[in-house]
C-alpha cells in the first residue's frame, strides 16, 4: 500500500480578463525540497457579446473552477495539506469537495494502491458565508458535445421537440467538428490549456498518474459559460448505467464514471443552487436510460454512423490524434461494437469499425470483463454486464457468425442466463431516478 507524501498543495488564485475572454488558475505544489507552480488557462470564444456578470457571481464561479481544475495537479503527489489562499469554504462546501476529490479520484487511488482514507480534507471556517446570487438567464440550453452517440441522441431529441440549444465543446477536435456539422446550430467552444509541467512531471518515477473526474471540470466550466452567454440550462448525456462501479476498495465503490453518475449530478445541482446561483440548472437528459436503450435510439440516425466515435484514444489530453475513429483494441471499442451489433446487421457494424471485433481473439479477455465473467468491470465508460449479455443475445439473433468472441458467449455465458427473455426486457427498463426539469421530461420517451 502506498503512503502519500508530506508537503502541501495550494490553490493560489485566479485571474479574469473580460477583454481577452481569458481565465487563468494558479496552483503551488510543495514536494520534499521542491516547489512547482502551475497555471492552467481557459479561453472563451467571441461568439456573441459576453454579459456583464455580477462581480460576486463571477468571483464565486471562478473560485469553484479553481478548486475543480486543481485535481489534475494535486494528484501528481497527493499531499495531505490543502490550502486555499483567497477565500474560505463553509463546512458543507468542504464536504462537497472532499467527496468530489475522493470519489472522483477513486480509480486513481485504486490503481496507484493509495490508501485514501482520511487523505482529502478541504479547509473550512465556521465564519465563512457564501450566498447564492440570483441572475436569471434566457430559457435556452448549452448541450455538451463529445463526439459520441449519447450527446448525438440528446441533440436530436431536443431538435425533434424544438428546444433551443447551443453546442458546448471543451477543446475542438475533428470528430466533434464532424458531429457538430451534422447536428447543426451554433457552438460555444472553450479552449482548455494545461500547464505543460503536468505532462513533464508524469514521466518522473516518483509521481502518480491516472484518471481524474473530468466531467466535473466540464460542469463548472459550463456553469461559467451559462452565466457569460445567457443560458438557463447545462445539459449533459449521462445514462443510468454510469452509476455502476467496477470494484470495491477500502469499502468505497470505485467508479470510472463517478463524475457522470447520478450522485455527482444531484450533488452538483444542489451545490450550484445553494452556493452559486439558483438560475442555472445542470442535468442529464438521458439519466433514466441504460446504455443499450440509448443505442436503440441512436441507430435511428444513420447519418452519424461514419462520423461519430466513442474510442477514448481519439481524445487524449496530450493532444495526440488517432488516425482511425476506432482503435479496435480498447474496452470502449469492444463495448460499442456489441451494442451496435444488437441493432444493426453485421455488414453495417463492420463498415463502421473497419473490422469485426468478434473475430479478434485479443479482445476475448476484454469481452469477459464486459460480460462480468471475470472479477472487475473495465475502467471505462461502458454499460453493465447484463446489458452486454443482452446485446450479445440480440446480435446472435441477427446472425452474427460464431467468431471467437461470439462462440465464447454462446458456450460459456448464454447457458448461465436463467431467463433470456426477462433479461432482454430488463436491460431496457428506464430508471425513475433523474433530475430532469418538468419542461424537458415529456421529450424523453425513448
Amino acid at each position: 500500500m502506498t503512503t502519500v507524501t508530506a508537503g502541501k498543495f495550494i490553490f493560489a488564485g485566479h485571474t479574469w480578463s473580460q477583454a481577452e475572454r481569458k481565465a487563468t488558475f494558479t496552483y503551488e505544489l510543495h514536494y520534499k525540497e521542491e516547489t512547482f507552480t502551475f497555471t492552467e488557462t481557459l479561453l472563451f470564444p467571441q461568439v456573441e457579446e459576453i454579459n456583464s456578470i455580477p462581480q460576486e457571481l463571477l468571483e464565486t464561479i471562478l473560485n469553484n473552477i479553481l478548486l475543480s481544475l486543481g485535481v489534475s495537479y494535486y494528484k501528481i503527489y497527493c499531499p495531505k495539506e490543502l490550502i486555499i489562499t483567497n477565500f474560505t469554504l463553509t463546512e458543507e462546501q468542504a464536504n462537497f469537495w472532499n467527496t468530489v476529490y475522493t470519489k472522483g479520484l477513486g480509480e486513481f487511488f485504486y490503481k496507484n494502491k493509495i490508501d485514501f482514507r482520511g487523505l482529502i480534507s478541504f479547509p473550512f471556517s465556521s465564519d465563512a458565508a457564501w450566498k447564492s446570487v440570483s441572475f436569471p438567464r434566457k430559457d435556452r440550453s448549452l448541450v455538451g458535445i463529445g463526439g459520441g452517440k449519447d450527446s448525438i441522441v440528446t441533440a436530436e431529441l431536443l431538435k425533434k421537440h424544438n428546444k433551443p440549444f447551443t453546442n458546448f465543446v471543451i477543446n475542438t477536435h475533428p470528430i466533434r467538428e464532424e458531429v457538430i456539422k451534422l447536428v447543426g446550430g451554433t457552438s460555444i467552444t472553450v479552449k482548455r490549456i494545461f500547464d505543460p509541467q503536468l505532462f513533464q512531471l508524469s514521466d518522473r518515477e516518483d509521481s502518480y498518474n491516472g484518471h481524474v473526474p473530468v466531467s466535473s471540470h466540464y460542469a463548472f466550466i459550463g456553469l461559467l459559460c451559462a452565466a457569460l452567454y445567457d443560458y438557463r440550462y447545462i445539459i449533459v448525456s449521462n445514462e443510468h448505467s454510469s452509476n455502476y462501479g467496477s470494484v470495491t476498495y477500502h469499502d468505497m465503490e470505485i467508479n470510472h464514471q463517478w463524475s457522470k453518475s447520478f450522485e455527482f449530478e444531484a450533488m452538483f445541482q444542489n451545490y450550484v443552487h445553494i452556493f452559486i446561483t439558483p438560475d442555472v440548472t445542470y442535468f442529464s437528459l438521458l439519466r433514466q436510460f441504460t446504455e443499450i436503450g440509448i443505442v436503440k435510439e441512436f441507430v435511428k440516425y444513420p447519418q452519424y454512423f461514419s462520423h461519430f466515435s466513442s474510442c477514448n484514444r481519439n481524445f487524449k489530453i496530450t493532444g495526440e490524434k488517432s488516425e482511425r475513429k476506432w482503435c479496435g483494441e480498447c474496452a470502449k471499442c469492444a463495448f460499442a461494437f456489441v451494442m451496435l451489433a444488437a441493432f444493426l446487421p453485421p455488414e453495417k457494424v463492420i463498415s463502421i469499425f473497419g473490422q469485426s471485433l468478434f473475430e479478434k481473439k485479443s479482445l476475448l479477455q476484454t469481452y469477459k470483463e464486459l460480460l462480468g465473467t471475470v472479477a472487475i468491470k473495465p475502467f471505462d465508460c461502458v454499460g453493465t454486464p447484463d446489458e452486454v449479455k443482452g446485446a450479445f443475445y440480440l446480435a446472435m439473433e441477427k446472425g452474427y457468425k460464431d467468431d471467437p468472441v461470439m462462440k465464447y458467449y454462446k458456450e460459456e455465458v448464454l447457458p448461465g442466463i436463467p431467463d433470456v427473455g426477462k433479461l432482454k426486457t430488463e436491460v431496457f427498463v428506464a430508471s425513475s431516478s433523474h433530475n430532469i426539469p418538468k419542461e424537458f421530461q415529456k421529450i424523453v420517451s425513448i
